[in-house]
């Protein structure tokens, strides 16, 4: 004959299991909330490294733009004057369209506090409709689509000063480049050269990120 036994397990076994499944249980979450916030950690440093390398990226767009508009504007001068009788269309009292150069006066409008000169020099953001745009040597300009990763958010821009006779030290005048006995400005004969002031404006692929260059180039003028 056979007999069977049933064995009952103490209530307090009982609950003392039931309790360490509850403990694996939360120890199993907090460890699930850890690895979720060191997971939203690392996902949001590398956004921010991703836009850190964007900022930089677009601030060397920008300042080599400017600085491709800028020697860009220092041909277009040379060039322009490299012939004896030749020069720039340089307005006084006004910005010329055509080679984006104003004559220097602090009292003539475009040195205005609303003026368009002060605008283009003192202006944070970017400045539209003043200067002369620079689309590079084959006027194809830098906003295409072609360029793609290299495509800019604006054309550079550039403005030209004529700030006047150039003299050599010890001379009486405005401007001179020290240590250079300089030309017999005024003289017959004799080429009248002049100081310009360069002003590059431009931008990376985005436009909220703007750099402004400048440059001094001695030249040939017209007065």
């Amino acid at each position: 004959m056979i007999t069977s036994q049933r064995f009952r397990v103490p209530a307090a076994r009982l609950s003392a299991r039931r309790l360490q499944s509850g403990v694996v249980l939360v120890v199993a979450l907090i460890f699930l909330l850890l690895l979720t916030i060191l997971a939203l950690s690392a996902s949001g440093r590398s956004l921010l490294q991703e836009r850190m390398v964007g900022g930089l990226r677009n601030s060397q767009q920008a300042s080599m733009s400017a600085e491709t508009a800028l020697r860009g504007a220092e041909w277009k001068l040379w060039t322009r004057t490299l012939t004896v009788g030749s020069h720039l269309n340089c307005f006084n009292g006004s910005i010329s369209s055509d080679d984006g150069c104003t004559i220097f006066s602090a009292s003539n409008p475009p040195y205005g506090a609303d003026g368009d000169v002060t605008k283009f020099l003192t202006s944070q953001g970017w400045v539209s409709d003043i200067g002369t745009t620079y689309k590079g040597p084959n006027d194809s300009g830098y906003t295409g689509s072609a360029l793609a990763t290299a495509r800019l958010a604006k054309d550079p821009v550039y403005l030209i000063e004529d700030l006047g006779v150039e003299m050599p030290p010890g001379i009486s005048g405005s401007q001179h480049e020290s240590g250079v006995t300089g030309p017999n400005n005024g003289a017959s004969g004799n080429v009248s050269t002049h100081i310009f002031r360069i002003t590059a404006r431009a931008t990376g692929g985005s436009a909220n990120t703007v750099r402004v260059l400048q440059s001094t180039f001695d030249a040939q003028a017209n007065n």
